[in-house]
């Protein structure tokens, strides 16, 4: 029996499992949406903006461990979208981008809405498909899956003209797939995870270094285990925070230009670095010259392309985090050494001094509000237990550093890319995938604005989000390198026409609420927690002058942190 190649669509689409499509319709998609409309199984999640679409997709792909799948159409529908394209390639989530195009025989014409889609996405996808023949519709799509899913992930992009979609073929969808061209690594050598291994147990002076790559190689349950079992100190990255339990004594924070004193300073002076899941970004490593200048380092990832690209290992393992620690784990039980407990407890020791500097501390007593403090009643009011998006700045470190993530695929934020407007569309996201769990968007004035007409899509479809607008009236973190660094010149940073933020909510069908003390504080936050129909909009008036410490300087070294 043939099918049309939308039909053929909507049924791989069925095949995958795929819940939701987030999407804008347009001309060169409109046989893709007709057959959506006319089935059941997979729902379409109308955004109000292309880039709003594919925040949501990877929002929802952070939180479940499943693809998001967005549908734009052609020209301007994926030029909004690659802004969302990028941010996903950054922080290797799996998204599977459909673009529609014109029909086969105009491109390279310039027809209207004509966009080189392949061309324009190509060094922000893991990879991409032009379909120019109804026949390969449904084997691309299975490829697209497959890639988007497997190895490190990513976003892969399908581009199909108009008349592919309306040409007939006879519908097969391939069980599984096997590509010569594409074959992950999974099982990690076991030579070298026993070097590594051997090497670890006789460090004196251990740490382990973790990134978002344990979260998405389901690697947080063996981490856990291993790291008790060693009794070494762990840090997260930005991308990792959740990955080991941050309320446990052998957590020391995050780590990076915005990280704790005691993490950074374990960083530097540790003897062995196991590196696990993470890239060495360079709002990790700091000057690349001064980072971690006494350690030996293993390194841990699944794609071998991240292995001595910023900084040179000398024990590289290439395989499934969650693969690589459960063998490690086995390879230390079967053994009868441990790391020398003496050398432990002096480092330990020498921790504990570095976490009495308290790096957190900030004014309790102030008549302002201060968005640590929001921050803090938030985490003591959900009991650490909400999804937690954030768009990009102070109020993003402000929440890594206060809101404690004991579970992965709790915080979700763009790290890589730092896209500012992320924050909304990808709450939506993660709460259409949990419609019962409570889902906070913590943002600011700034970042806000770029996605803010996806309280429309929040009113749609009935997402009880709550927005914490942390607002300073500036672009905060613009601001502060500008008082750091440009001695004060505050050039474009301030925000001079804001609008009525409570006003706005209202007028979109939602519940808004402006706070300005710092007693208000916990008493609007549990309002607003309870409110299960719409989304709340709180506007927290938070100090104009709060800077984010600590704070490692371009070109600095992870030691040299500015602390007030």
């Amino acid at each position: 029996m043939e099918l049309t190649g939308a039909d053929i669509f909507v049924r791989c689409l069925e095949e995958e499992g795929v819940e939701y499509v987030f999407g804008y319709p347009g001309g060169a998609v409109l046989y893709l949406y007709d057959a959506l409309f006319r089935q059941d199984a997979v729902k379409h999640i109308l955004a109000r903006h292309e880039q709003g679409a594919a925040h949501a997709a990877d929002g929802y792909a952070r939180a479940t461990g499943r693809p998001g799948v967005v549908l734009v159409t052609s020209g301007p529908g994926v030029t909004n979208a690659v802004t969302g394209i990028a941010t996903a390639y950054m922080d290797s989530i799996p998204l599977v981008v459909f673009s529609g195009q014109v029909p086969t025989h105009l491109i390279g014409n310039d027809a209207f809405q004509e966009v080189d889609s392949v061309g324009v996405t190509r060094p922000c996808v893991k990879h991409n498909f032009l379909v120019k023949d109804v026949k390969d519709l449904a084997l691309t799509i299975k490829k697209a899956f497959y890639i988007a899913t497997t190895g490190r992930p990513g976003p892969v992009v399908v581009d199909i003209p108009k008349d592919v979609t309306a040409r007939k073929a006879v519908f097969r969808y391939p069980g599984t797939i096997s590509m010569r061209s594409y074959n992950p690594v999974v099982r990690g050598h076991s030579g070298q995870i026993r070097k590594a291994v051997d090497l670890m147990l006789r460090a004196k002076r251990p740490i382990l270094y973790t990134g978002g790559g344990v979260i998405l190689g389901e690697g947080s349950g063996a981490l856990t285990e291993l790291t008790r079992l060693l009794g070494f100190p762990i840090t997260n990255t930005l991308m990792g925070l959740g990955a080991y339990p941050a309320t446990d004594r052998q957590f020391v924070g995050m780590l990076g230009m915005h990280g704790t004193y005691e993490a950074n300073m374990a960083m530097h002076n540790c003897d062995v670095l196991i590196a696990v899941g993470a890239r060495f970004d360079d709002r990790v490593t700091g000057n690349i010259e001064k980072f971690c200048p006494h350690a030996r380092v293993i390194h841990i990832d699944i794609d071998p392309a991240s292995i001595s690209k910023n900084v040179k290992v000398d024990i590289p393992i290439v395989g499934s985090v969650d693969a690589v620690l459960r063998e490690m784990i086995k390879v230390v039980g079967e053994s009868d050494r441990r790391a020398d407990p003496g050398a432990l407890t002096e480092w330990w020791k020498q921790i504990d001094e570095w976490r009495s500097m308290d790096c957190l501390k900030y004014d309790r007593q102030s008549d302002v509000i201060k968005p640590q403090y929001v921050l803090e009643c938030l985490y003591r009011l959900t009991a650490g237990d909400a999804y937690v998006t954030s768009d990009v700045g102070q109020h993003q470190m402000w929440t890594a550093q206060f809101y404690k993530f004991d579970r992965p695929r709790r915080w979700i934020n763009s790290g890589g890319l730092g896209t500012m407007g992320f924050g909304l569309p990808a709450a939506m996201g993660v709460q259409l995938a949990f419609p019962d769990e409570t889902v906070v968007c913590v943002t600011s004035e700034a970042s806000v604005q770029m996605c803010i007409q996806e309280l429309a899509t929040c009113r749609q479809y009935g997402l009880p989000i709550k927005v914490v607008n942390l607002s300073n009236r500036y672009m905060g973190m613009v601001r502060q390198w500008q008082e750091f660094f440009y001695q004060g010149r505050y050039a474009m940073s301030y925000m001079e026409a804001l609008p009525d933020f409570v006003r706005l909510a209202e007028s979109y069908g939602h519940a808004g609420m402006h706070i300005e003390r710092p007693e208000d504080v916990e008493g609007a936050l549990r309002e607003a927690l309870k409110v299960r129909d719409k989304a709340v909009f709180l506007d927290f008036a938070t100090d104009q002058a709060e800077n984010v410490y600590p704070m490692i300087p371009a070109g600095a070294g992870q030691n040299e942190m500015i602390l007030v």
